[in-house]
């Protein structure tokens, strides 16, 4: 496999041309990543050729739905999944609570599901709030020291009341990625569906969530060089066991049972523009062209490749400063490129300074409440979280280092 070509990545996304942000590094990509290209050009088509309602027969409505379909389709298919398995809402939290409520309708009492400390707190939440419902809610604990969640430590939660086992693919502040397909597999053989949340995972390749394994697979197309929708993978067995929770007319088609309200068209279609993006990596690196699943592994390694590359001297000279506890695993192989920092000052005058030095990051709790102080760190002094993706160039990384040199 070739390097990635990090002069053609940042051709194709517009922010790294735009005078305004000329010299400043982003290091804030987990709370939102830069939009490719593509995805900007599908989305001014659709709102000056076709803002109409879709689904018609007169063109603009026939091209519109037509491009909203192909989003789906072409998505569908990178994740290895069926395309009806695949479903848009308004963000990744508005899609874990309609599910909730319909884990709700379905449960009995007495009941359990498995939540963990490990979460962010948006995805989590709906699921803890079953608990007001007479759900028994279970919590698979962090060791807290490492942040890390041990498999083991979950199958002494697991028995045979435990209806849905809900993790994380990796922290958006422990940074750790967890072993998908090997906690799948535990909680199937104790009979549990799994929910993943992919949120912090996915801007760094699109996993093949078929060959992961879980029931549900959560991730947020404006953290994957997107727009702002929270896109849904429910595979088909979960997916219509579950109770209805849209329009009763559209309670026998999969991918709109979990959609209450009516879909975002402009945003859906430009969300094929992501995949636009993936084939044209693949394309310029002499990637496969055999499967779409197998172009998405190959830009997948891409882009994991570049990152390590990148992280592991960010880990190695933060890991060991005086007043820094690095949150998470010092291995940039075991991690994703998400960065937290305890410091013995709070996070956010911190992230202020840097800014000064051009750097863009973020300081504060990151709606990680609860495993910051699982691991006693202080929300209210939070973290400074230094986040960035395949788009980050090695010259930004040294910008970064000299800028914490500065202010650390």
């Amino acid at each position: 496999m070739s390097n990635l070509d990090i002069d053609f990545v940042r051709t194709q996304f517009p922010a790294f041309a735009e005078p305004s942000l000329s010299g400043q590094a982003f290091f804030e990509n987990a709370g939102g990543s830069y939009t490719c290209k593509p995805v900007i050009d599908r989305l001014f088509r659709f709102y000056t050729q076709r803002k109409v309602q879709p689904y018609s027969a007169y063109e603009a409505s026939r091209l519109g739905g037509e491009e909203m379909d192909e989003a789906r389709q072409r998505l569908a298919a990178v994740l290895g999944v069926d395309t009806d398995e695949l479903s848009f809402g308004p963000s990744t939290t508005q899609n874990t609570y309609v599910l909730a409520q319909a884990f709700r309708q379905w449960m009995q009492a007495g009941d359990a599901i498995i939540v963990t400390n490990q979460d962010h707190e948006a995805n989590s939440g709906p699921w803890r709030r079953l608990a007001e419902e007479g759900v028994e809610v279970r919590e698979w604990k962090i060791d807290p020291e490492t942040g890390s969640l041990n498999p083991r430590d979950l199958e002494n939660l697991l028995d045979e009341r435990v209806r849905l086992v809900c993790f994380p693919h990796c922290s958006n502040v422990v940074g750790e990625i967890n072993p998908v397909t090997e906690i799948t597999a535990i909680a199937h053989a104790a009979g549990a569906f799994v929910c993943v949340d992919g949120v912090s995972y996915a801007p760094h390749g699109f996993p093949n969530v078929g060959e992961l394994g879980p029931d549900i697979y959560l991730f947020s197309a404006y953290k994957t060089y997107g727009p702002h929708q929270g896109c849904m993978v429910i595979r088909q067995a979960l997916g219509n066991l579950l109770p209805n929770q849209a329009h009763y007319f559209n309670g026998d088609i999969l991918y709109k049972r979990f959609t209450p309200a009516g879909p975002d068209h402009a945003q859906i279609a430009a969300s094929a523009g992501m995949v636009d993006y993936v084939d044209l990596l693949c394309d310029h690196h002499n990637g496969p062209k055999d499967s779409a699943a197998g172009s998405g592994a190959f830009v997948h390694d891409l882009m994991r490749e570049h990152e390590i590359s990148l992280l592991q001297p960010v880990l190695d000279a933060v890991k060991n400063r005086n007043a820094v506890r690095l949150i998470g695993p010092s291995d940039a192989g075991r991690r994703a490129p998400t960065v937290a920092l305890a410091l013995n000052r709070k996070a956010e005058v911190v992230a202020a300074e840097l800014a000064g030095h051009g750097i863009m990051a973020g300081g504060g709790d990151f709606y990680a409440v609860r495993p910051l102080q699982a691991m006693s760190v202080d929300p209210d002094q939070g973290v400074l979280r230094l986040s960035f993706t395949h788009y980050t160039s090695r010259q930004e990384i040294d910008q970064l280092l000299e800028a914490l040199d500065s202010v650390l």
